[in-house]
């Protein structure tokens, strides 16, 4: 019995991981995540980033050219990481997991990355594989 428990969460383990997106480009958040997130932002992050999410004076753009030449190549976790590490700037760190991925999600709603069926996943080896790129034209 331990046997065949141990095979079929390997093979189900498997699948979540094979059926993880691997861009951004492939739905990787809901229309409600990111509707969350912009809620969030608005309160937290729009005065410095700007509510256009195009930056203001020492807070860079999080979106367009400049968001991309900053995180193309780089993956979801990463992101996700950095505003854990350092926002909101008077107090790294203060917003919890779900709140800094809704705010991911939103991000990618604004940079016209298409939504999917599934939110961001929680756990950070899932969100390793889901690269940033440049949206589809």
């Amino acid at each position: 019995m331990r046997v065949a428990t141990f095979v079929l969460l390997t093979v189900w383990t498997i699948a979540v991981h094979d059926s993880t997106p691997t861009s951004v480009r492939s739905g990787v958040y809901t229309s409600e995540q990111a509707g969350r997130g912009e809620a969030v932002y608005a309160q937290e992050c729009a005065s410095c980033h700007g509510p256009t999410l195009g930056g203001v004076e020492m807070a860079p753009a999080l979106t367009g050219d400049t968001f991309l030449a900053n995180w193309n190549g780089l993956t979801v976790a990463d992101l996700v990481e950095r505003i854990k590490l350092s926002m909101p700037p008077d107090n790294p760190g203060r917003l919890s997991r779900a709140q800094n991925l809704d705010v991911v999600a939103f991000i990618l709603k604004v940079g016209k990355y298409p939504p999917g069926t599934t939110e961001l996943p929680v756990a950070a080896d899932m969100l390793k594989q889901i690269r940033i790129e440049t949206p589809e034209p």
